[in-house]
């Protein structure tokens, strides 16, 4: 059978920057395996699979190896396809697996608010890390993702991650993050084991991460860079129960895709 596919750049106004997602439409549901295989011929970072259901869509997200319980950017992307490309406006709902129900809403066009859950950091101890780790400030916890606080800017852009040790050691992934010179926080992303070595742009991540730096810099509002090679923006609100991501969003491709009967 023949289906739709998009590729879109999400957190980024502009082609072949941010963090690229496949999105697939469907019309009724397709077996898990079946998923899974698409998202490893995609290849990239996630590939969202949207399905209509009363008064929402269903939304699920894989890498090239697995399913993941919250992804931040293919959200934002499936509600540009949906936008952009199928003519929704307004607020569009979806109902997942893990997480609950997300919200985008339509700010303009190719721009949208993401509704997404709170998640506290949770501040751990370490008493030694696999790698040299430069400018260490304090390390806490995002679900299963090893976040560490660094001094600067530069000592994010500057880390040469050993892809082999982090997926040996930190299963759920590795977090860099420091202020930021043109934002109020940079960041880099690092999941070889989930089957991305290096993640461009990560929205789930940020529903961490805002509030940690919001509660270093005593404030609600602030702006986010992920210092990925690709690089992508976010504008964040943080809410006593939500956090709130404004980005972005190019289609780079439509087309479709075949599957077998």
């Amino acid at each position: 059978m023949r289906y739709p596919l998009h590729l879109v750049d999400a957190f980024t106004d502009r082609a072949f920057s941010g963090n690229p997602a496949a999105v697939m439409v469907l019309d009724e549901p397709l077996p898990d395996h079946l998923m899974q295989a698409v998202a490893q011929e995609m290849n990239q970072a996630e590939t969202a699979f949207v399905m209509p259901r009363v008064g929402a869509w269903d939304l699920r997200w894989f890498t090239p190896v697995q399913e993941v319980a919250f992804c931040g950017h293919a959200t934002l992307a499936a509600a540009h396809v949906l936008a952009a490309e199928m003519g929704r406006t307004g607020e569009i709902s979806f109902q997942t697996q893990r997480v609950g129900a997300l919200k985008v809403r339509v700010e303009q066009p190719c721009r949208y608010r993401l509704d997404l859950p709170r998640i506290e950091p949770r501040p751990v101890t370490l008493r030694e890390l696999p790698f040299w780790v430069s400018g260490y400030r304090s390390a806490f916890k995002a679900d299963e993702v090893l976040c560490i606080e660094v001094e600067s800017e530069k000592d994010v852009r500057g880390f040469e991650p050993d892809f082999g040790l982090i997926a040996q050691y930190l299963a759920g992934g590795f977090c860099l993050t420091a202020p930021g010179h043109d934002a109020d926080c940079v960041s880099r992303f690092f999941w070889p084991s989930g089957g991305i070595p290096e993640d461009q742009v990560t929205g789930s991540l940020h529903a961490t991460l805002v509030p940690f730096w919001a509660g270093r810099l005593g404030r609600d509002r602030l702006t986010a860079v992920q210092a990925s090679r690709r690089a992508g923006r976010l504008d964040c609100e943080l809410a006593p129960q939500r956090v709130f991501l404004t980005g972005s969003a190019v289609t780079t491709l439509r087309g479709h895709i075949d599957l077998p009967d």
